[in-house]
């Protein structure tokens, strides 16, 4: 599994809170289950950081690798960014905990075959959607970014089994609030909700910072103007 580099320190100053976690900082903990056959997330630390939400993720074990072959990570989470179900995703089931979600961010280890004599290239790859009144799934939205570790460390870095992202959030279209409604549903158990603080809350840039570069915090220069690529081929299983 590739480490951090040492000049981008990747760290975590946690002021998240959360129901789920008490007076811990993670926002949401989930303790699995021997039916988990794929990496899950165990521990999760979320919050503003600028205009992107920076998150930890710690995984039960490497979310990518050969270590987990064909049956790697495959989660979503769901960021309901103005905590209300009027507007965002819409599922059949009414009272799904999912229902008000404005973004997806889903994040899954894929083996990319770019070669038939060579052996496959193993990723973490997230995409991010935001999702519309009009979304009935989390695949209905509007793709936001397509990203991978090896080619957006600015905004993707994994460390051993934790994984730090930075989602942008600066979309016209994406609702804001003072609060934000994070749900993540693990395979098979009930869905996990907690609350961090939101764009308009004020303490955007205090909360939760990722991606130390000198003295400084948050996205690196050459993060701007990033645009969505192509699909890449993957089998994740």
């Amino acid at each position: 599994m590739k480490r951090l580099p040492t000049l981008l320190v990747c760290s975590l100053l946690a002021s998240a809170t959360a129901s789920a976690a008490g007076r811990s900082a993670s926002t949401f903990r989930y303790k699995p289950s021997a039916d988990d056959e794929r990496p899950v997330i165990v521990d999760a630390t979320i919050g503003p950081q600028g205009s992107d939400f920076a998150m930890r993720l710690k995984f039960n074990k490497d979310p990518f690798g050969e270590e987990c072959k064909q049956r790697c990570a495959n989660v979503t989470l769901f960021l309901d960014t103005d905590s209300s179900v009027q507007s965002g995703l819409h599922l059949p089931a009414t009272k799904a905990p999912e229902n008000g979600a404005d973004l997806a961010v889903v994040i899954q280890g894929v083996r990319e075959y770019r070669r038939q004599d060579a052996p496959p290239e193993v990723a973490l790859r997230v995409k991010i959607r935001q999702l519309g009144s009009d979304a009935t799934s989390a695949d209905a939205g509007e793709l936001l970014a397509d990203l991978n570790n090896r080619q957006d460390p600015e905004r993707i870095q994994t460390d051993g089994t934790t994984v730090y992202l930075l989602v942008d959030a600066t979309s016209a279209l994406l609702p804001s609030a003072r609060k934000v409604r994070v749900i993540y549903h693990p395979p098979g158990s009930k869905a996990l909700t907690a609350t961090i603080n939101g764009m308009a809350g004020g303490s955007s840039g205090r909360g939760v910072q990722i991606f130390k570069r000198g003295s400084g915090w948050g996205r690196a220069p050459d993060a701007e103007g990033k645009k969505p690529r192509a699909t890449p081929s993957g089998d994740n299983g």
